[in-house]
């Protein structure tokens, strides 16, 4: 009998053995070892496997993270600051977060095959403006302290010609503000120049140093401030307002917009998101419209197709990072997408009637509380409250007979430095836990818990900050209330996506994997979905064990010690990873270094993180094969050897090569007095064969929703950890709620989006460090079994020393638009026809398409790619022989939607069948867009980003 139960990997990797053998004869080696011996130098090949923990079978590992999870004590959480117990509506839970086809779709910036997501997206958009009253929405942000950060730097940018000439560089932040808010934006402003002046808002003096201010609406303490006044003020003396606030606040209260505010932000999370013990959830962000070329993050606008038909898409996308690089208007990437998305739906679950009801329900069980308390000699301190109150004990009790008493009933509440006892009541409420609250502070105070009043009728917030102003009347948000059309309606969307359910989706530099439904399934366990991320540690040793591992785990893949997990997003990752090594350098007296070499070949976000970092770039040139220049290197180092902070660089390359010579660039850059940044986006090529601490680097920044199979949820959840090395342990990001410490905070919570570190977990313990590596060396080979098959065919712009790629190739589209004027864009529309989204367009290169096919993938796919792929170049070839004109051919009208295909006219000179079925494999699992090509400028220059009716 063979007691031996199936390897995970096997079901990971997409190319059987007999498969591989296949493959290697293509490319023409001999084994898969031969192969990457061609691809990666010899000198920074590991000696020694990872030592990582032997694989775990999918049933152990079930077993294993069951019961970490159940390490983690389930109270009942009204902590608050930001967090709060909420209702995940079973079918938005059941039919988008736990659906493939919304979290393991791409950000959508192919909208033809992303109308659903964008929908939805454009949904949270009208959320967040009607609720805000400000016009303009941004389609999420990572969460709310670094939507503070961003808020900031956007009011800086926005001061006018004379406060620049006057050097204005004062922001205003009330101290009532989240603490871990505050942390982030001292990180965040110290490097651009900024000071941060914290105080009461009643009594500031503001003057024209300030360009900005910030407020909390309700403040931290739970508070409800009117600051008509002060908004007054500021606008006065033209200084930008800015507003942290709580969507569910604003179902009952007067909106920001509506008495002063430029910008509200805050987090979505308690419209549907589970706490996760941190993360992840949607942070929002709204303006006003004259301000839209400044927002940062995505933009969903409304344009149009081809054919006059309405069509969503990404608004104003040359802001992005790829494209402006230092001079991007933020360093975002990854955003939230799919928790905006559940938010969403959440919304349009309930709808307005139904959003208004749950938050009057949480307001009453708050004054319900609050007049009881009274009666019991406790005093409620904030005159006006939504959710929080802010309890003063009497003399003869204490915070600690209040925490015991609550503990002993599994119960968490907030605990002022001060003395006083907070509780922030969420959704969950209900009258058995609002009788469990009493309960304790009946139980300290001595008295009988059963002898309580009946529900308040009174409400604690004055008349005129009450809402008066209706909200989400619109009919999207007022026709699906039963869970069969909420279904039938996420399904209607669903179908207009493309997804990793479909086909592969072959982008270059962002990793489509598999994100194993194994991996993903402990995402439901009550023991990690309701678990505050300032709960007690004696709560939270499941999450704290996970954690732990998982760092040492990195630390062994990357051969750099120390670990943070706050960054939530790679480009987070980046800035996290340059202000660790600001904070060392400051150390050793060296505060003056701030020049940043980057390469030609980087990520597109180091730039832009870099100058939020407030470093000076210094672009590296790369040759005609894709590799640094070393000549170039060593002159600019040596150049600014004074002031070299560091290097970033990526590794393999954005062009999808290993430089050989990346030991002597570390060496050039350590001898220069600088310290190097090792992007991680292209760990998929590393993990297991060679790493940044063998190659020299000192920091490195992993995306988990890349390498480490964290689905990328239509354009988030991402997270990105830092690796350091043993000299930058002590300067890495810090928590007020964890260590005490601020230094370098760049998240709200402890460890960033800790819930969905739960997935990387499940891939490592899953795979194993010999399972890790093999998917790296198939991912090096699917890359070059693409390169090679599609020789011939286009031309691979750039290969390494000895002929071969990394794990994704750059194929040549300018040579193809000069002989016959059809350009990259339209190959990329054209592969939605075949069912596939299209690989990475123009970049790093401008009139190239970047390949991607991850190790996931199996040879049949591969081949239907590749077969894909040489029909299209047929496809041109037509044109170029005059078989169909350059006006009218299926690459210049692609895609062909479907009710262009089946109307009774069809206008074009090829016929249907050539459309819509161009090879017999399609029609076996047609995807149908229901777009014709999207007008992009028409969307900028009307730029719609909400449902208007």
């Amino acid at each position: 009998m063979n007691m031996k139960t199936e390897q995970f990997k096997n079901r990971h990797i997409g190319v059987s053995e007999a498969d591989q053998k296949v493959m290697l004869s293509k490319i023409g080696v001999a084994s898969l070892n031969e192969l990457i011996d061609q691809t990666i130098p010899a000198d920074i090949r590991l000696q020694t496997p990872l030592n990582l923990p032997q694989a775990l079978s999918e049933q152990e590992y079930a077993e294993h993270i069951h019961s970490l999870a159940a390490q983690n004590s389930t109270f009942a959480n009204y902590i608050g600051l930001g967090w709060y117990e909420t209702i995940t509506p079973a079918a938005v839970y059941r039919n988008v977060f736990e659906n493939p086809v919304w979290y393991t779709s791409y950000t959508p910036y192919q909208a033809e095959i992303s109308q659903g997501r964008l929908e939805a997206l454009l949904n949270f958009q009208t959320v967040v403006s009607e609720l805000t009253a400000l016009p303009l929405s941004n389609c999420s942000l990572l969460d709310e302290a670094t939507a503070a950060a961003e808020a900031v730097t956007m009011m800086f940018n926005l001061r006018s010609r004379s406060q620049v000439k006057d050097g204005a560089n004062k922001v205003f932040v009330d101290t009532n503000i989240f603490p871990h808010t505050l942390a982030v934006i001292h990180t965040r402003m110290k490097p651009q120049g900024i000071d941060v002046v914290v105080g009461d808002f009643r009594n500031a003096t503001l003057d024209a140093g300030f360009f900005g201010a910030v407020v909390q609406y309700p403040n931290a303490n739970g508070k409800i401030e009117d600051y008509t006044t002060f908004a007054e003020q500021a606008k006065s003396l033209d200084i930008k307002l800015a507003v942290a606030t709580d969507l569910m606040a604003l179902l009952l209260l007067k909106a920001p917009g509506e008495w002063g505010a430029d910008i509200a932000f805050g987090s979505s999370q308690r419209f549907g998101v589970p706490m996760f013990y941190g993360g992840p959830s949607a942070g929002f962000f709204a303006t006003k419209d004259e301000y839209k070329r400044n927002i940062p993050g995505r933009i969903i606008g409304i344009s149009q197709d081809a054919y006059g038909k309405p069509a969503l898409r990404m608004a104003l996308q040359t802001r992005e990072q790829h494209i402006k690089r230092d001079k991007a208007t933020s360093n975002i990437c990854t955003a939230q997408a799919l928790l905006a998305t559940m938010a969403s739906f959440y919304a349009v679950y309930h709808g307005s009637k139904g959003l208004k009801q749950i938050a009057e329900r949480i307001h009453l069980a708050a004054t319900t509380i609050a007049t009881q308390l009274q009666k019991w000699g406790y005093s409620q301190l904030n005159e006006q409250y939504f959710d929080t109150l802010k309890i003063a004990l009497p003399a003869h009790i204490s915070q600690e007979d209040v925490r015991r008493v609550a503990e002993a009933r599994s119960i968490n509440f907030r605990y002022f430095e001060t003395g006083e006892v907070g509780i922030s009541i969420g959704e969950t409420i209900n009258e058995t836990r609002l009788q469990d609250i009493l309960a304790v502070f009946a139980s300290v105070a001595k008295t009988d818990a059963s002898a309580v009043v009946s529900e308040s009728q009174s409400v604690a917030i004055a008349p005129t900050l009450l809402r008066i102003s209706e909200y989400l009347q619109q009919p999207i948000f007022n026709q699906y209330h039963t869970e069969t059309e909420l279904m039938r309606y996420i399904k209607k969307l669903e179908r207009r996506d493309i997804s990793l359910t479909h086909s592969m989706i072959p982008l270059g530099s962002c990793t489509m994997k598999l994100n194993a439904a194994s991996e993903l399934l402990p995402l439901g366990l009550t023991g990690l979905q309701n678990v505050h991320p300032f709960a007690p540690e004696n709560q939270v040793q499941g999450y704290l064990q996970l954690i732990s591992n998982l760092a040492s785990y990195l630390g062994e893949i990357t051969g750099l010690p120390g670990v943070s997990f706050q960054p939530n997003s790679g480009a987070a990752g980046e800035y996290a990873g340059l202000m660790t090594i600001k904070a060392y350098q400051e150390a050793q007296g060296e505060g003056h270094r701030n020049v940043v070499l980057i390469p030609a070949s980087a990520h597109g976000t180091n730039p832009a993180s870099a100058a939020q970092a407030g470093l000076d770039i210094v672009v590296v040139e790369c040759d005609e094969f894709g590799n640094i220049k070393m000549d170039d290197l060593r002159k600019k180092a040596a150049e600014h050897q004074a002031n070299l902070s560091c290097l970033m660089v990526t590794y393999p390359s954005t062009n999808g090569i290993f430089d050989t010579e990346i030991r002597e660039i570390v060496n050039v850059v350590h001898q220069n007095g600088g310290q190097v940044y090792m992007d991680g986006a292209n760990m998929n090529a590393q993990v297991g064969l060679t790493h940044p601490g063998t190659i020299g680097a000192d920091v490195c920044h992993l995306n988990l929703h890349k390498t480490f199979a964290i689905p990328h949820g239509g354009g988030g959840p991402g997270e990105g950890p830092i690796c350091v090395a043993k000299h930058l342990i002590p300067y890495l990001p810090h928590h007020k709620y964890l260590d005490g410490s601020t230094l370098n905070s760049v998240s709200s919570a402890p460890f960033g989006s800790a819930g969905i570190l739960t997935i990387t977990y499940g891939y490592i313990r899953m795979m194993g460090g010999e399972g890790l590596a093999d998917a790296t060396k198939n991912a090096i080979l699917n890359a070059n079994y693409l390169a090679d098959s599609l020789q011939g065919s286009y031309d691979v712009l750039f290969r390494g020393a000895k002929g071969r790629v990394a794990h994704e190739l750059i194929i040549e589209c300018r040579n193809i638009k000069h002989e016959t004027g059809i350009s990259e864009t339209d190959i990329a529309k054209r592969l939605i026809d075949y069912g596939y989204h299209a690989p990475t367009l123009s970049f790093p290169i401008h009139g190239t398409l970047m390949i991607e096919p991850t190790e996931s993938e199996s040879l049949a796919e591969l081949n239907r790619f590749v077969d894909t792929m040489k029909q299209i170049r047929e496809e041109i070839r037509e044109v170029q022989n005059g078989a169909y004109t350059l006006e009218d051919n299926v690459l210049v009208n692609a895609p062909h939607p479907e009710y262009e295909v089946v109307a009774d006219e069809w206008k074009h000179s090829y016929p249907r069948s050539k459309a819509a079925y161009p090879l017999p494999f399609v029609a076996e699992n047609k995807f149908w867009v229901n777009v014709a090509r999207v007008d992009n400028a028409l969307g900028d220059r009307n730029l719609i980003a909400r449902i208007c009716c």
